[in-house]
């Protein structure tokens, strides 16, 4: 078994994604459960580039890291000047890491052309950096940034950049493809050459890739096989442009696809799903549902024949079980499903084979889709359909009226007030509340009528709200979907309400947000 070393730079090049960004908190959150999986080595970010990153070298000192190393990031020493006397040098030395990852110029165009500073300059701006480091007692890895392309316009020169690093002392060399163009075969090959020309000094190579071809997974699986020993990479494939390899698919193929390999010293693999969904969350970014591996659509199956077939044998249409890397298989409904899909989604139900009952089920699913319902996302709207098939749905409450007023106060602040009336068992109630908008008034109304009776109410809170247009060649008549996110202690739930009034469609999933927690905390659906 060869351990391939997995270095994690979404604290850094991940953040230079669009739209991504992380607080100090953030990042030493994310350190702690990179290394509670078995990361080997955090990059950290640049300590010479802002505040945060210098405060985050000073606090993950301070922690107690189990596994990982932690290593600071920067350039090779400016033109000119003694690393000695290179902030950025220096900025990586107090840092306190203990590894420094810098990154030089491979390619002859990028020297003379956007460095602008000689071929042979640049050498010693390399090895100059690398024994500054070395020197200073820090393992150095050096980013060979360009790499391929560097080696395809001027190989003798892109091969002397990292006999420099390595003869300076670097500990590893990491070829990059920082355009994100390579193909896997070039990937291949170039990586055993490179390998060849640093075997006399002995030191190996790993491999940094960029996503722009859609194959920075396939080149990172390409280096390795030719011999790299080291993959950087971001959870969940993050980074500038379209992004850096995905060390989530990354990791999950060498560890399960791949024969002889192994990673995050053996047992971190079920916690990928975790670990790519804490990173998404964390960054307040949207979940990829078609994510390889970690998605939840990567075992969701929708089509009839497909839901029968994996009943039989799981294998027909999944690679993996996905409980490898913690995550779960799904059965889905719509107008596409099979009596299958119906049988999966219902056993929790303890209900009996009924084909009766699941042909009522099917065509109530495939009649309200028709209408604009999905229920992929909308389980707990899927569970309450089956109990009113089923005939055992009771009702907690019946409306009797709602109404909702929005007006400008004298200071032009906007007022949302909602006002419900339901039928409690016996009870007449008749709540008002206010809120930021409608649904946030409606809930909070609804709630005051119903916290009473209902106490477990105070453990749900409306956690994501979605809107979606059906029908838009209706313009403004349109039928509107609403999809409600909530969540308690224990769980996590969506549900669905359509109607031409956003209102209207908005009420109708919150109340089955809400039945669905009354029904949970009395039997657990």
């Amino acid at each position: 078994m060869r351990t391939i070393q997995i270095y994690d730079t979404t604290l850094r090049d991940g953040t230079q994604g669009e739209g991504v960004s992380l607080s100090l908190f953030d990042k030493l959150q994310i350190t702690k459960r990179l290394d509670e999986i078995g990361v080997d080595y955090i990059e950290g970010g640049y300590p010479l580039s802002n505040e945060k990153d210098v405060e985050y070298f000073q606090r993950v000192r301070q922690m107690d890291l189990r596994h990982a190393k932690v290593c600071a990031f920067g350039m090779t020493r400016r033109r000119g000047i003694h690393a000695a006397d290179d902030p950025g040098m220096q900025a990586l030395v107090d840092s306190g890491a203990a590894v420094c990852t810098i990154v030089g110029k491979t390619w002859d165009f990028h020297v003379t052309e956007v460095l602008r500073v000689t071929l042979d300059e640049n050498l010693e701006m390399i090895a100059d950096s690398v024994q500054f480091l070395a020197g200073a007692g820090r393992e150095v890895f050096y980013d060979a940034e360009h790499f391929f392309d560097g080696w395809k316009a001027n190989g003798e020169f892109a091969a002397r950049t990292i006999r420099a690093a390595a003869e300076a002392g670097a500990r590893l060399v990491v070829l990059c493809d920082t355009n994100g163009g390579t193909l896997p075969e070039e990937i291949a090959e170039i990586t055993r050459q490179a390998i060849e020309c640093l075997a006399p000094l002995g030191v190996p190579v790993g491999i940094h890739c960029h996503n722009d071809g859609e194959l920075a997974v396939a080149n990172s699986l390409a280096a390795v096989d030719a011999g790299a020993v080291q993959v950087q990479g971001t959870i969940n494939g993050l980074g500038e442009r379209c992004g850096n390899a995905d060390l989530i698919s990354v990791i999950a193929n060498l560890a399960v696809k791949k024969k002889g390999y192994q990673v995050l010293e053996g047992t971190g693999l079920p916690h990928l799903t975790q670990l790519s969904r804490y990173v998404y969350e964390t960054a307040n970014l949207n979940l990829r549902n078609n994510q390889p591996f970690v998605g939840q659509s990567a075992f969701a199956h929708k089509g009839g024949m497909h839901v029968h077939a994996v009943h039989r044998a799981s294998s027909s249409y999944e690679h993996i079980d996905p409980a490898v890397v913690g995550n779960e298989r799904r059965f889905l409904v719509s107008e596409l499903s099979g009596r299958s899909n119906i049988v999966a989604m219902t056993v929790k139900h303890n209900l009996r084979q009924d084909r009766e009952l699941m042909d009522r089920i099917l065509a109530e699913v495939v009649r309200l889709e028709n209408r604009g319902y999905q229920f992929e996302a909308a389980e707990a709207s899927f569970d309450l359909l089956v109990k009113r098939c089923a005939g055992t749905f009771t009702p907690h409450f019946e409306l009797l009226k709602y109404h909702i007023a929005v007006a400008a106060d004298t200071g032009r602040d906007v007022v949302t007030e909602a006002t419900v009336k339901l039928r409690v068992g016996d009870e007449i109630r008749h709540e008002v509340a206010e809120g930021d908008g409608p649904v946030n008034a409606l809930d909070a109304a609804l709630r005051k009528a119903l916290n009473g009776t209902y106490p477990g109410l105070n453990e749900m809170n409306l956690m994501d709200y979605k809107v979606r247009v059906v029908n838009s060649e209706a313009g403004t008549a349109a039928r509107i979907r609403v999809f409600i996110e909530s969540r308690d202690d224990q769980d996590l739930w969506g549900t669905v309400g359509v109607s031409e009034n956003i209102i209207e469609a908005s009420w109708l999933a919150l109340v089955d947000a809400v039945e669905y927690k009354l029904y949970k905390d009395q039997t657990p659906l």
